[in-house]
């Protein structure tokens, strides 16, 4: 992006080939590849699979599979199960858990109902990707998460989608101020999400109703010359007042939402909060049954075995392999893991 334009001038170069990240059909060739030689075990579905890593790149499903190599090496499994993958998935994402981190009940409380703040909101908005995880685990930098995956590959986002994200982000937030009357520095990720999300909204998409479809700012051009990379405003005082008014608005309303939410479903805020502090890890079916009213005996009957988790492979010094899409304000990019919602970051 900061080449001299002369290095591509006409003549100089004959091709110009843009290589994006893989789709889901490339995402499947990518791991048929990849788990070549490796042991799978019966029944396991690339292409699921593939569904549940948008916006992963070549690298990071090698690493995915590698992953899930070592860790049923590890275990003196035969077969890489379903398991093994999902927590690949998870060590690409964010990192193996975090064993040493101890943190005290209150602190683990108020994780779970940011964690649950954010996926209750998000579930019951129409437009938000589907709910795919949700745990009190630390990993890397975060006291918990919340993962939602979208259904299929998205290239195009619209207002509706971008304005009911930004609820689900503040989710957590308002979970806090609900139970605890009290935030906490945990949502900081969040407010910066959800604040780069309205700016874009309202100063590159157009979006906002009262300045209307415009862009405001411009790009300073290449970063030679003594030139710095970013934009400068071509907007008077006035409006850049009425810019940051917008950008409140939209906020201020996304938070209103999920507060509004989360106040009409307090009961199953707390309720399924405290089955989070037990369980500690809830997926998507689990999450869904108990939203419905399911008891948590009918959800995790005493004879099911608990998934796999870091304490059932030996413990071994591991890089922390850093997040396929670094938290940013930006709206989702084409085949963006909507992924990553929220990564509860540490209070320091």
């Amino acid at each position: 992006d900061i080449l001299d334009p002369a290095l591509l001038r006409p003549g100089r170069f004959d091709r110009q080939v843009a290589v994006d990240r893989p789709d889901r059909l490339g995402r499947k060739k990518i791991l048929e590849v990849h788990s070549r030689g490796k042991p799978l075990a019966a029944g396991i579905d690339l292409d699921a699979l593939a569904g549940q890593t948008p916006g992963f790149t070549g690298a990071d499903l090698s690493n995915l599979i590698n992953e899930a190599a070592l860790l049923t090496a590890r275990s003196g499994k035969r077969e890489i199960t379903q398991n093994e993958l999902e927590e690949g998935i998870m060590r690409v994402i964010a990192g193996p858990e975090k064993k040493t981190r101890i943190m005290s009940e209150k602190e683990r409380k108020i994780t779970a109902y940011h964690e649950m703040g954010h996926a209750i909101v998000g579930h019951l908005l129409p437009n938000c990707d589907p709910v795919h995880k949700v745990s009190v685990i630390s990993r890397g930098q975060a006291l918990g998460y919340t993962i939602s995956l979208p259904a299929e590959d998205k290239f195009l986002t619209s207002r509706a989608e971008l304005t009911e994200t930004m609820a689900m982000t503040l989710g957590g937030r308002a979970a806090e101020e609900l139970v605890f009357n009290e935030v906490t520095t945990g949502a900081s990720n969040d407010l910066e999400k959800v604040t780069g999300t309205a700016k874009q909204m309202v100063m590159r998409f157009g979006m906002s109703e009262r300045l209307g479809p415009r862009v405001f700012g411009h790009d300073r051009g290449q970063p030679f010359l003594g030139r710095d990379m970013g934009s400068e405003p071509d907007y008077s005082d006035e409006i850049a007042r009425e810019i940051d008014d917008e950008i409140r608005r939209i906020v201020e309303n996304a938070h209103q939402t999920a507060r509004d939410i989360l106040d009409e479903r307090r009961d199953d805020l707390e309720r399924i909060s405290e089955i989070l502090l037990v369980r500690e890890t809830i997926d998507a079916d689990q999450f869904v049954a108990l939203l419905e009213g399911a008891s948590e005996e009918e959800v995790f009957p005493p004879e099911s075995e608990p998934d796999a988790t870091e304490e059932d492979y030996p413990s071994e010094p591991e890089p922390v392999n850093k997040p396929t899409t670094e938290p940013s304000p930006s709206p989702p990019r084409p085949g963006y893991a909507g992924g990553m919602t929220d990564m509860r970051s540490d209070r320091s």
